[in-house]
């Protein structure tokens, strides 16, 4: 039976916790009927608690409005219980579902994500890394803009776990996740070439940058199994806004000796491509590297080269708590596949 000492009581708790007498375990022990080390067990997830004490202390957790003292965690571990992530363009739609995976594994862990972007500036991205380091994140996950990442080194050796994802890091050994962006590339104009296509334009992103690189050498290597010699004028690789796009792709369309296809390095490539063929009048073939939004409500639709994003991201981070939780990994280069997804774009045949 409730009585009035009762709910006088039960105010006074809820007083207590809202100015800062917060319960403690011993509080949840105590109402649980059960030991700290085992409160302690059901609040860090840990196993060898039967399901109905696990029931009695979470509802003693309920009642009382216990939160656990993540302060007293860092101070007693030495962890901060946050990671941070280094992209290189938090509006590029490919890093949505990368970014979010990362947070949902690290939420899985009990850890805070902290984001910002590197906009491709090697310095910047520096910057950003050192600044995560410096309010004591317990590891990093980065996408490179940069090709020399031995400022890390302290970082590292000092215990920030580290991992590298999209792109390899520089001059130092460290984990990396990347897509097959070579392989891709490769069967991507491969598709293109098994269609008839002769001539096939290629326009990429900077030649520095790890992907656009290898997705050239992935077109490459298709022209050159199928006996092709490459004219100089059939790629374009540079910064991937829409006016220098724009303008690659029109030369490439131009002429007697146009391109009869285009195989484009990214997202960003590609819908800029996208509407310099709607313009042309042409039907041009056309093949992307990443898929990208209503991609398939275009008619025709766009065929791509897909990367599973969110196994990037989720990947890497699996890998990052792996090393947070002691295990003796040497570093690993992680590769993985491509999928083609035919839509009708590259199925265009030659003109003629």
């Amino acid at each position: 039976m409730t009585t009035g000492l009762d709910t006088v009581a039960e105010t006074t708790r809820k007083a207590d916790n809202r100015y800062g007498n917060r319960p403690t375990m011993k509080d949840v022990a105590a109402r649980a009927g059960v030991g700290l080390k085992t409160v302690s067990r059901v609040v860090n997830g840990e196993p060898g608690v039967t399901a109905d004490t696990e029931r009695r202390v979470q509802e003693a957790i309920d009642a009382l409005n216990f939160r656990r003292n993540d302060s007293a965690r860092v101070l007693r571990k030495g962890r901060t219980a946050s990671i941070g992530l280094v992209l290189e363009d938090l509006a590029d739609p490919f890093y949505g579902p990368l970014s979010r995976a990362v947070e949902e594994v690290a939420r899985a862990h009990g850890a805070l994500l902290i984001n910002g972007s590197s906009a491709e500036d090697p310095g910047r991205e520096q910057e950003l890394a050192l600044a995560l380091c410096a309010r004591r994140v317990d590891g990093l996950v980065v996408i490179p803009a940069g090709d020399d990442h031995r400022y890390l080194e302290p970082e590292i050796k000092a215990g920030v776990a580290t991992v590298f994802v999209d792109r390899p890091a520089g001059r130092i050994n460290a984990d990396v996740v990347l897509s097959d962006s070579f392989g891709g590339a490769r069967d991507g104009v491969a598709h293109l070439l098994a269609h008839g296509h002769r001539r096939i334009g290629f326009i990429g992103d900077q030649p520095r940058i790890h992907t656009a690189a290898e997705r050239l050498r992935g077109y490459r290597a298709a022209m050159e199994e199928a006996g092709i010699t490459i004219e100089d004028s059939w790629m374009s690789l540079g910064a991937t806004d829409p006016h220098r796009v724009r303008r690659a792709a029109e030369e490439m369309l131009a002429g007697p000796d146009a391109v009869t296809a285009v195989f484009a390095g990214n997202n960003r490539v590609t819908v800029t491509v996208v509407r310099v063929l709607a313009e042309h009048g042409h039907r041009v073939a056309l093949v992307g590297f990443d898929d990208f939004e209503l991609a398939d409500l275009l008619r025709p639709g766009v065929t791509v080269v897909a990367q599973d994003a969110a196994q990037l991201g989720r990947t890497a981070a699996e890998r990052l708590f792996s090393r947070l939780d002691g295990a003796p990994l040497a570093p690993q280069r992680i590769e993985l596949p491509t999928r083609l997804i035919t839509r009708g774009s590259g199925e265009v045949p030659p003109a003629g």
